[in-house]
């Protein structure tokens, strides 16, 4: 499923319901109309958590929210479908979930007031920081590989990294534009950053 395409959902559990922990008995008796793949159907949400959980991949993603929040709800939907470690909001703990489609119910979120504290925290795990922006510079994504454990970070939408974000970014990467706009927004660009690295390390997704 693409684009914001209503899921329908499934109905109530046909036959006997199953005796697995796994499943949620109100789901399994008046239906499963949640945005989720056929795997996760009438599991309990804490369920489905636990098993993304053991799949995670090694990247996480950031972002900067110091004066609005265009694009955090599409990257964090983004980051729940390329299953990525963590999203961080750096700058206001606000944000609209409404973008994330109710994805953020399945991914972790971790808020850092400044720039200083989410640099700390990426170093005391030593995951070094990959900007993604169109900066004097930066070398191309199209022609790298990303590293395996790195934190992805994007700017805001118009002005894109900060000054302080610039400075702190282990290494800075573009996307190749063809058209005639500056710049591409941040939802757009960790959604094809994701797949860069899915490209590069990810197994195929189960069945």
């Amino acid at each position: 499923m693409t684009g914001d395409q209503l899921d329908v959902g499934v109905g109530p559990w046909p036959g006997d319901p199953p005796d697995d922990p796994r499943y949620d008995p109100e789901l399994l008796a008046e239906g499963d109309r949640r945005n989720v793949v056929d795997r996760y159907r009438y599991w309990r949400r804490e369920a489905v958590v636990e098993d993304l959980d053991r799949r995670r991949h090694d990247f996480h993603v950031a972002i900067e929210n110091w004066q609005h929040d265009f694009n955090i709800g599409t990257v964090v939907r983004n980051a729940n479908a390329f299953l990525a470690a963590e999203v961080h909001i750096v700058g206001r703990r606000r944000w609209n979930r409404r973008g994330a489609m109710v994805t953020d119910r399945y991914q972790h979120v971790r808020h850092h007031e400044t720039i200083d504290e989410f640099v700390a925290w990426a170093a005391a795990r030593d995951l070094p920081v990959v900007g993604i922006d169109n900066l004097p510079g930066s070398c191309p994504l199209e022609t790298t590989t990303l590293p395996r454990r790195c934190v992805l970070l994007f700017g805001q939408e118009g002005p894109g990294l900060s000054e302080a974000a610039r400075a702190a970014c282990d290494q800075l990467f573009s996307i190749a534009q063809y058209g005639s706009t500056r710049s591409i927004n941040a939802g757009v660009a960790s959604g094809i950053a994701m797949h860069a690295w899915i490209r590069a390390y990810a197994d195929a997704p189960p069945a």
